[in-house]
């Protein structure tokens, strides 16, 4: 049984599409696997993600987490009604990553009504962990606008 909120209706094209003009395009984030009950995408390890010494930066790691993190809470939740937002993210960064890509893969800790707060284990091509990051979420209504 799946968490997300209508898994039939997810993919990854449109996944994909949902982050067309976002920093997750520019970093080449793309998803590349949906679960029942985790997400994974996948960053190219290069100089748009690097840093000096050419290894993926503390911030691209924590940019890949909060990415596939915040996916995976919005797909859990009836987003005509509400949207869950980012509210903090850490990181341990454990080992560097020199070369091809990176992969995040999300699971939920907690699915809760008006919070959420998920695992994002980071690896790389040879499945070597290199970071781990947790994000909590914050469910909120979608504002009414005056209605």
């Amino acid at each position: 049984m799946s968490i997300f909120f209508k898994p039939e209706e997810i993919n990854l094209e449109a996944l994909n599409q949902r982050g067309k003009n976002t920093m997750a395009e520019w970093l080449g984030i793309d998803f590349c696997e949906i679960g029942s009950d985790y997400l994974v995408a996948k960053m190219p390890v290069d100089h748009r993600t690097i840093q000096p010494l050419g290894v993926v930066n503390g911030g691209a790691f924590c940019a890949l987490a909060e990415t596939v993190g915040s996916m995976a809470a919005n797909l859990c939740i009836d987003r005509s009604k509400f949207v869950a937002l980012g509210l903090d993210i850490n990181a341990n960064h454990l080992k560097s990553a020199s070369k091809a890509f990176v992969y995040g893969t999300t699971k939920p800790f907690h699915i809760g009504k008006t919070t959420q707060v998920w695992e994002i284990k980071i690896t790389d091509e040879e499945g070597k962990l290199c970071c781990i990051s947790r994000l909590t979420m914050a469910v909120v209504p979608l504002p009414t606008h005056g209605k």
